[in-house]
């Protein structure tokens, strides 16, 4: 069922673990995240990029996904949010489209101008009853970029702590994305939580629910650990994304496959989707029922 994130976050803070946030792009994905939510009797966070609104259109696919949380998952809360929003328009298409979060990126802008576009988001959002996260510090790291094109010293690029409950104030924000180690892609043995720094963050912003993004690389005991040092919330696109597609590419390689029948060929991605969601689940502190 659809909720309001406030109340995913809420229960979460009570009972003293993270909330998987999960990126979709399309039926089969969405289908992976609700079947394995509902397995596992958890709350999740479904997300949006603007990469995907520009794929699928943005009422359709939040209409696909509240078609599901309706139906398969039905029984669990699941709240819909922006990930990574740096279109302000296409931020404020999302709070009047339906969604309960929205995530205004301007990380790439120095510390005032990030202020100043996050809080212009965080007031449109706050007046439609719709939660802002804004971001302090950098990802590195994307699709495709490959190891040696990664700079060793990236601490110039993380969240600084002695910033935060300023940025977090003036801004106006409810959650914040923080970059402590984390990149976006996928990049084991590169990737390690610099937690001296998370302890920081969270100790300046003991009431403030940290979004650790770029967790698909990172060790499972360092997701496991962040858990209990602020972080409330934890992003994941590119686990998903390998899971589906290497999936789908063991299907059509099949030497058996003779079917033309594109149900039986992404059923198994469903599932693989729906698997890697319960193992990342797992590492949420949350108990699996």
């Amino acid at each position: 069922m659809i909720v309001h994130i406030k109340s995913i976050l809420a229960r979460a803070d009570k009972g003293g673990f993270a909330v998987g946030a999960f990126n979709t792009s399309n039926l089969e994905v969405t289908l992976g995240i609700v079947r394995a939510a509902k397995k596992t009797k958890t709350p999740v966070i479904i997300q949006i990029s603007e990469a995907t609104i520009h794929y699928a259109g943005l009422k359709n696919i939040v209409s696909l996904i509240k078609s599901i949380a309706e139906t398969d998952g039905r029984d669990v809360p699941i709240a819909i949010h922006l990930d990574h929003g740096k279109d302000y328009d296409l931020v404020k298409a999302c709070v009047l489209g339906g969604l309960s979060s929205v995530h205004l990126d301007a990380s790439a802008y120095d510390f005032e101008k990030n202020i100043k576009l996050t809080k212009r988001a965080a007031v449109f959002a706050h007046e439609h009853g719709v939660y802002a996260q804004g971001e302090l510090g950098s990802l590195l790291g994307k699709e495709g970029l490959t190891l040696k094109e990664l700079p060793e010293n990236r601490t110039e690029y993380m969240t600084d702590p002695a910033k935060v409950k300023e940025f977090v104030r003036r801004a106006g924000i409810d959650t914040l994305a923080i970059s402590v180690g984390a990149m976006h892609g996928f990049f084991p043995g590169r990737e390690k939580i610099d937690f001296p720094r998370l302890i920081k963050i969270h100790q300046a912003l003991p009431r403030v629910p940290l979004v650790l993004h770029g967790a698909s690389g990172l060790p499972d005991n360092h997701v496991r650990k962040a858990v209990g040092l602020g972080v409330k919330v934890i992003n994941i696109d590119t686990d998903l994304r390998i899971a589906f597609t290497e999936t789908l590419k063991k299907t059509i390689n099949a030497a058996s496959l003779k079917s033309y029948d594109p149900r039986k060929i992404l059923a198994p991605s469903i599932e693989a989707v729906s698997k890697q969601t319960v193992k990342i689940i797992g590492l949420t502190g949350r108990p699996l029922k």
